[in-house]
C-alpha cells in the first residue's frame, strides 16, 4: 500500500545541455510544485534502476535520450516490469518510447504522417523532393539526424534508420496532453527557431487530428507531446508522438496556464499512485 503521501522518485538529468531548451530549470520548477503533494526525489536516470524499490512510483521527466545509455534504460524497463513498479508514463507506450516504428506503422494504416520509408529500398514510394531527412529508427532528440540531398540518400540511408522527404512546411505546433485531456499548444512560427514558440489557439479541427494519436497510442495515464508540421497543402502531418519524457515548455505559457497544468499533473499522478502496481 502507498504512503499515506505517496513516495515518488523523479528521474531527471539536470545538467542535459538541450539546444533551446532548459531541462533542468523545467524539471526543478515541477519538483517544487509536486513537493506539497507528495515525498519526492530526484535522481539522474543512470541511479533510477538502483532506487526505485523504495518508492510507490517512478516519474521519468526530463531525462535526456535514451539513446546515451539503451542498456541501462533496458534494465530500468526490465526491472520495473519484474517488479512491478509504476513507472509514469507507463512503459506500454507504442510510440517514441519503442523507436520510430510507430511513424510508419501508422502511414501504413492512413493516418496523417510524414511520408516515411524504413529503407533505400522503398525510396520510390516516397514523394520527390530534393532533399530527405536520414534519422536513426531508435533516435531521439536530433541525435543522428541527417538532410541529405536526393543525389546521396541512398548511401546515406545504411543502417537502422528512417527516411523522409523534407517538407518546406509552414511551421510545427505541438499539442500536450495529460492523460487523455488537452492542455494547451505551442507553435514555432519561424521553421528555423524550433523552440522559440509562441501559444497556438487550435481549432477542432487541430484536436482532432491531435487526438488521433493520443487514442492510438492508449496510453491511459501520463503526458504525450503530439508534433505536427503545417504542410503546403495546409494540412497536420504528424512529426513525432513523444510519450516518454517530453519536453513541455513551460517557459512559454502564461502563469495561469502553468499552474492549469501542474494541477493537471498532479492530479493525474496522484491516480496513478493511488492504482499502483495494476497501472504499469
Amino acid at each position: 500500500m502507498p504512503a499515506a503521501r505517496p513516495r515518488v522518485l523523479y528521474v531527471t538529468d539536470l545538467a542535459y545541455q538541450a539546444r533551446g531548451r532548459r531541462y533542468g530549470d523545467e524539471d526543478v520548477f515541477l519538483a517544487s510544485r509536486l513537493r506539497a503533494h507528495f515525498d519526492l526525489a530526484l535522481c539522474h536516470p543512470l541511479d533510477a534502476a538502483a532506487l526505485m524499490d523504495r518508492f510507490d512510483a517512478v516519474v521519468v521527466r526530463n531525462s535526456g535520450p535514451v539513446l546515451g545509455y539503451q542498456k541501462e534504460y533496458d534494465a530500468f524497463r526490465a526491472q520495473a516490469l519484474e517488479s512491478g513498479t509504476p513507472v509514469y508514463n507507463p512503459l506500454t507506450g507504442k510510440a517514441d518510447m519503442a523507436g520510430k516504428q510507430y511513424l510508419l506503422d501508422l502511414g501504413a494504416a492512413g493516418f496523417p504522417v510524414i511520408p516515411t520509408v524504413g529503407g533505400a529500398e522503398d525510396l520510390h514510394r516516397l514523394p520527390a523532393a530534393s532533399r530527405y531527412v536520414v534519422k536513426p529508427r531508435l533516435g531521439a532528440d536530433s541525435l543522428g539526424l541527417r538532410i541529405v540531398p536526393a543525389s546521396r540518400v541512398a548511401e546515406a540511408a545504411r543502417g537502422d534508420v528512417l527516411i523522409q522527404p523534407r517538407i518546406d512546411f509552414a511551421y510545427e505546433v505541438s499539442f500536450y496532453f495529460v492523460d487523455d485531456d488537452f492542455q494547451y499548444a505551442l507553435y514555432a512560427p519561424d521553421p528555423r527557431r524550433r523552440w522559440e514558440l509562441r501559444p497556438y489557439a487550435a481549432t477542432a479541427a487541430d484536436l482532432e487530428f491531435a487526438r488521433r494519436f493520443v487514442d492510438w497510442n492508449e496510453l491511459g495515464h501520463g503526458i504525450q507531446r503530439v508534433d505536427a508540421c503545417r504542410a503546403p497543402d495546409g494540412g497536420l502531418l504528424l512529426v513525432e508522438l513523444e510519450d516518454l519524457n517530453p519536453y513541455l515548455s513551460l517557459d512559454a505559457l502564461s502563469e495561469d496556464d502553468r499552474d492549469a497544468f501542474v494541477a493537471a499533473f498532479t492530479a493525474s499522478l496522484g491516480r496513478f499512485v493511488r492504482l499502483g502496481p495494476a497501472v504499469r
